[in-house]
């Protein structure tokens, strides 16, 4: 069993409570971190609404992956940025898709990118969680 594989198989709980603060938002609180969510019918520019928040999720859980997997494969980066764009439908309501980019400041070769964007994708939790119900494609690429 490789080391990744271990971490695949560890469970981990998550705990959120979220308030409504009025009719224009909520908070979410987490450990010591808080969050104010676009909760309004008219939207609040202010303020991540639902699905900004999922794909945002997305991304942390992306870029999260890069910093686990990095040390384990000897991957070598300087910066990461990930863009994210969803496609709601109506009826039913659901994030219908999902395109993800993943761009690397990196020196390693287009391989090991392609090994990169595989470890995200294989032990991404969140990833893993939308990518089952939604139709969602994505790149790596260098910067």
């Amino acid at each position: 069993m490789t080391n990744l594989d271990q971490i695949a198989k560890s469970k981990m709980e998550f705990h959120v409570e979220t308030l409504r603060v009025d009719s224009h938002t909520s908070l979410s609180r987490c450990k010591s971190a808080e969050i104010i969510l676009d909760t309004d019918m008219a939207g609040n520019p202010n303020a991540f609404n639902p699905a900004e928040l999922l794909l945002s999720a997305l991304s942390a859980c992306i870029i999260k992956g890069v910093e686990r997997v990095s040390p384990i494969l000897h991957f070598q980066w300087k910066g990461i940025q990930v863009i994210v764009d969803g496609i709601r439908q109506d009826v039913p309501p659901k994030m219908e898709s999902i395109r993800y980019q993943v761009i690397v400041d990196t020196e390693e070769s287009e391989e090991r990118l392609h090994l990169l964007h595989e470890n995200i994708k294989k032990y991404g939790t969140v990833f893993n969680t939308i990518a089952p119900g939604t139709h969602l494609v994505g790149e790596i690429r260098r910067k």
